[in-house]
């Protein structure tokens, strides 16, 4: 695969374990970021880095914040919040990126500052409820399947609009734009149209009722794909193991939660 593909899913991935190994992977990541928009036209201030932390233990996390990782992603919401509480003294922001069974809820509402899988409409009411507890908003992206795989969260892209239209009820959450997850592949050509529909899916909603999607981002892109995701639009692109390093599992074991 050449370099221009971005795409890279053999998990060749070094494991960072000082600062000085964040740093220098960190600034590889941004560089690729940077290339990518500028092969695309786009301006790199546009495009946020989201390091993805799941599996990796609190040690090495500090290392990462103390690279520079203010904000960090997280599957398991378990998992995530254990890591707010043991590092409570750190100025970090927790973003939730996977699927959210509604009696989690109260969990994300307590420590998430954003939350990018949303996709169902009792999971919003329950959110809602418990945020309106807490006294607090939350930023969340709608989670779309674009790759119409069975094993993949997310809404189907039909449901989209009318799914929008109901989560403008639920005033503490803050719709900021779209999530997706690409087909896990090496193969470019099955993975850009991913990218491709989700951005379409925004255009249109944007086109129907722009307040629908707030600032209308997008979502998408991980260690494998996200030079491809930035060059179809991406405004997150969620980064875990080039910069944190190989899991001691596939991604296809985690899948569909991967990165």
């Amino acid at each position: 695969m050449g370099d221009d593909s971005g795409l890279s899913h053999d998990g060749q991935y070094s494991t960072a374990t000082t600062v000085g190994e964040f740093r220098a992977n960190i600034a590889e990541v941004k560089r690729r970021i940077a290339a990518a928009a500028e092969r695309a036209g786009r301006d790199r201030a546009d495009i946020e880095l989201l390091p993805v932390s799941k599996t990796v233990p609190q040690e090495r996390i500090r290392l990462a914040v103390a690279a520079g990782c203010a904000k960090l992603g997280e599957n398991k919401v378990q998992e995530a919040h254990r890591k707010s509480e043991e590092m409570a003294d750190l100025d970090i922001d927790w973003a939730v990126i996977g699927h959210l069974q509604s009696n989690k809820a109260k969990d994300v509402a307590k420590f998430a500052s954003e939350f990018q899988a949303l996709d169902r409409l009792k999971v919003a009411r329950a959110l809602d409820r418990r945020l309106e507890a807490e006294g607090r908003s939350l930023d969340v992206y709608v989670q779309v399947n674009t790759s119409s795989e069975d094993s993949k969260f997310g809404m189907p892209p039909e449901e989209l609009l009318d799914f929008l239209k109901e989560v403008r009820a639920f005033e503490t959450l803050k719709v900021q734009g779209l999530m997706t997850l690409a087909v896990f592949s090496s193969d470019i050509d099955r993975v850009r149209p991913c990218f491709q529909l989700l951005r379409g899916l925004r255009d249109q909603v944007r086109e129907t009722d722009p307040d629908l999607l707030g600032l209308g981002r997008l979502s998408m892109g991980m260690s494998g794909d996200f030079e491809v995701a930035i060059e179809e639009g991406a405004d997150c692109v969620r980064v875990g193991q080039a910069i944190f390093g190989r899991r001691a599992l596939p991604d296809s074991h985690y899948w569909p939660e991967a990165d």
